[in-house]
């Protein structure tokens, strides 16, 4: 017998350029599902990890070019420049400044109705010092908590909950036509009222739909976007603040900018990662502020953490141009979108 160790016939040679191009290969094919996700929901999970996708690849495909592997470094670059092409749009065309009305400060709140801390939540109200809070997740205990928030927020519309989708509107200013809308055929509430803007009322929209946890709950959240776009007039200063629970490059977030004729205030800033606050190898950007044409951002960023496994997101705005003053805005009507249920 030979002194060489003979392989086995079915013997492995596992080596860390090896590994790194089957975790490379398994982003590409997480790349092209993520953009089957409007045809299938479980492909759909895939759509939302551009950013861990392009940062993924780009880094594999320099060490395969370094490795002398030219044509894996060259496919991995390609679907690394096809995840650049998703998130790179929102790095350019910002609004520009030119207000015509009083600055006014919003933030998006997910306070976690189970783990969050009442006490962090409320001095990261106190710093930001928003004019119109929109919290998400509240429940009984979170509102009686958040009452001492009443003496600098007066004017309060909040349906709690005991699951995760209680929700509320803490303003400074008078909120005109408050009410508790249902969008869709999930069953969660939404927030819709208007708050003054110099001479003129600004429409806020505040909504929570499901996580896209299986194809019914997907489905519902699909629907409830879908929907929201026939729930605002764009021709009219409106602000949407919601744990939207998708991305900006998925499909449904998309269309529902394509519908709505809203814009994302993370154009021409980049995205904000909000979430799991926890885990930044894989936190995303699902906590979103949107706005009607006629509205100009003028300052957007991510708040402290608060406890929760999501990042609190403030956007400063202006109405970009004079209007003529309303007392009562245009609402929604039931009978015109049968899956909007106001009370």
């Amino acid at each position: 017998m030979s002194a060489a160790r003979k392989r086995a016939p079915f013997e492995l040679s596992v080596t860390p350029l090896g590994l790194l191009a089957a975790a490379g290969y398994t982003a590409c094919a997480a790349t092209a599902l993520g953009f089957l996700g409007r045809f299938w929901w479980f492909a759909d999970l895939f759509s939302h990890f551009r950013i861990q996708y392009l940062i993924g690849l780009a880094v594999a495909g320099a060490v395969m070019l370094f490795g002398r592997q030219l044509k894996t470094a060259t496919g991995f670059f390609a679907f690394a420049a096809a995840n650049l092409a998703c998130v790179a749009p929102l790095y350019f065309g910002a609004d520009a400044n030119g207000a015509a009305s009083p600055a006014l400060r919003l933030v998006l709140l997910n306070v976690n109705s189970d783990s969050g801390d009442p006490a962090r939540v409320r001095e990261a109200i106190a710093a930001l010092d928003p004019d119109v809070v929109a919290l998400k997740e509240v429940n009984g205990r979170w509102m009686d908590a958040l009452e001492p928030l009443l003496e600098e927020y007066p004017h309060v519309l909040a349906e709690p909950r005991e699951d995760n989708f209680g929700i509320a509107l803490f303003s400074k200013l008078p909120l005109v036509r408050p009410r508790v809308a249902e969008i869709g055929a999930a069953g969660v509430p939404s927030l819709i009222a208007s708050v003054p803007a110099g001479s003129v009322l600004l429409d806020i929209v505040a909504t929570h739909p499901l996580p896209p946890y299986g194809a019914e709950y997907s489905a519902l959240r699909d629907e409830q976007l879908a929907r929201l776009a026939e729930a605002v007039d764009p021709s009219r200063p409106v602000v949407l603040l919601g744990d939207l629970n998708t991305t900006p490059w998925n499909y449904h977030f998309r269309r529902l900018l394509e519908r709505s004729g809203l814009r994302d205030s993370a154009r021409g800033r980049g995205p904000l990662l909000t979430w799991p606050s926890f885990c930044l190898p894989l936190r995303v950007p699902i906590n979103h502020i949107l706005h009607s044409p006629s509205v100009t951002v003028l300052r957007r960023s991510i708040g402290p953490d608060v406890g929760s496994d999501h990042f609190p997101v403030m956007v400063d705005v202006s109405l970009r141009s004079p209007q003529q003053p309303r007392s009562v805005p245009p609402s929604p009507h039931p009978q015109s979108s049968p899956a909007l249920h106001t009370r």
